[in-house]
């Protein structure tokens, strides 16, 4: 018998293994004879594991075959899956399983974990702040519109089985490592806002924007004076907001507006993705066109200074010029103006202004009368000023349409 053992790289190899650990499988222990069994052994699963992989049993199949090995009815599984109803839809293949289930079903049939997950749970954020499901605004997020069409009046129940299917969605479009919002850059945030509120509503935009397909790659140095001049001049037409995301999708930029949720206060966040994806999303938090254009400024400076793969920053807008801004909140803040009005603008600096002259700024600088009049209504810290001349309304609709 040729004892000679070689890597098995063929499929002739692997035919001639077999043939050999045929020949010594029932060799005695310490003899050589077992030892060649053992290495061929081992050069076998390795080849097998590479060329005939095999598939892990399905769930639910997994199951069953153990409740007919214990002889367990569906009653018996009301504990470990829930109500009748529940059981039903699992056993029946119309209900995913849950973590919990899951785990309950681990520790009491003793079906290895791998086999019911099927794939790695994303369940935790890379800076430690696991996802709870049940703290999540689950019933906001349905009417926002985060999970389709998904309706009901016992929405949070479904929370944890509502939010993975939100992750596999994701995961379609992004790699499911974006979920985790792994970095920081910067939070210009209210000191009443909720993290479980933020979570969701950055899993809504991300849902969202994972479903965009721009064509285009986003390149960092395209973001030079003539896109901003070119994006800004869209801001005197009616249609401009929506004229502006189209134009950033051309440049690989998505922009999406995503409904306020409740206890975020937040008008906008920018964001890159691990594989270099920028997103912008905005609330319309203030559905007014000044707001609009500053905001969208403010986070397109983020996105060309600031952000690096797989961060993010979130801007509560009302607490601009506050004490607790870092640099890069400022540093956004005064690109976004240098972009929208021209360096020598005073109209803010000066003790009375008449609409009259807010118009025939405007008009003479073709710039929307909206950001004049914002811009004086923030120097001022007066939101009466002008009130009618902020184009209040008219960003929203262009987008419901």
């Amino acid at each position: 018998m040729d004892t000679t053992l070689r890597p098995i790289k063929t499929k002739e190899d692997y035919a001639e293994a077999l043939k050999k650990i045929d020949e010594v499988f029932d060799a005695d222990e310490g003899t050589p004879e077992a030892d060649q069994r053992d290495v061929l052994a081992v050069l076998i699963e390795k080849y097998e594991d590479e060329h005939y992989p095999m598939d892990l049993p399905d769930p639910v199949e997994a199951i069953k075959f153990r409740m007919e090995q214990e002889g367990l009815t569906r009653k018996d599984m009301i504990p470990l899956l829930g109500n009748r109803s529940k059981v039903s839809e699992v056993l029946s293949g119309k209900r995913a399983l849950s973590l919990k289930m899951m785990r309950a079903v681990h520790r009491h049939l003793g079906i290895p974990a791998e086999v019911l997950l099927q794939e790695a749970p994303i369940d935790s954020f890379d800076d430690g702040h696991a996802i709870d499901y049940e703290k999540l605004p689950i019933g906001e997020m349905a009417k926002c519109g985060a999970f389709g069409n998904v309706a009901g009046s016992r929405l949070q129940d479904r929370a944890e089985e509502l939010i993975r299917g939100l992750l596999r969605s994701i995961g379609a479009g992004f790699s499911l490592s974006d979920v985790k919002f792994r970095k920081t850059t910067s939070v210009r945030l209210n000191t009443n806002q909720n993290p479980h509120a933020l979570q969701a509503w950055m899993l809504h935009l991300l849902s969202v924007a994972s479903r965009r397909n721009l064509g285009r790659k986003y390149d960092r140095d395209a973001l030079d004076d003539k896109f901003i001049d070119s994006l800004v001049s869209l801001g005197i037409m009616n249609e401009g907001p929506k004229l502006a995301q189209e134009l950033l999708h051309k440049y690989g930029i998505i922009l999406e507006v995503v409904p306020h949720y409740r206890n975020t206060y937040l008008d906008g966040a920018a964001y890159i993705t691990a594989d270099g994806q920028p997103i912008i999303g905005l609330t319309l938090r203030y559905d007014r066109i000044d707001n609009f254009w500053f905001t969208l400024l403010h986070e397109i400076a983020h996105i060309k200074l600031h952000l690096e793969p797989g961060s993010y920053i979130a801007d509560d807008m009302s607490l601009r010029g506050a004490h607790s801004d870092d640099r890069q909140e400022k540093e956004a803040d005064e690109y976004a103006e240098a972009a929208l009005l021209p360096e020598d603008f005073d109209l803010d600096r000066r003790d009375v202004v008449t609409p009259e002259e807010v118009i025939q700024y405007a008009d003479v600088h073709k710039v929307h009368t909206a950001i004049v009049a914002g811009r004086i209504q923030h120097a001022k810290n007066n939101y009466r000023l002008f009130s009618n001349l902020v184009g209040r309304g008219e960003v929203r609709r262009l987008f419901e349409k």
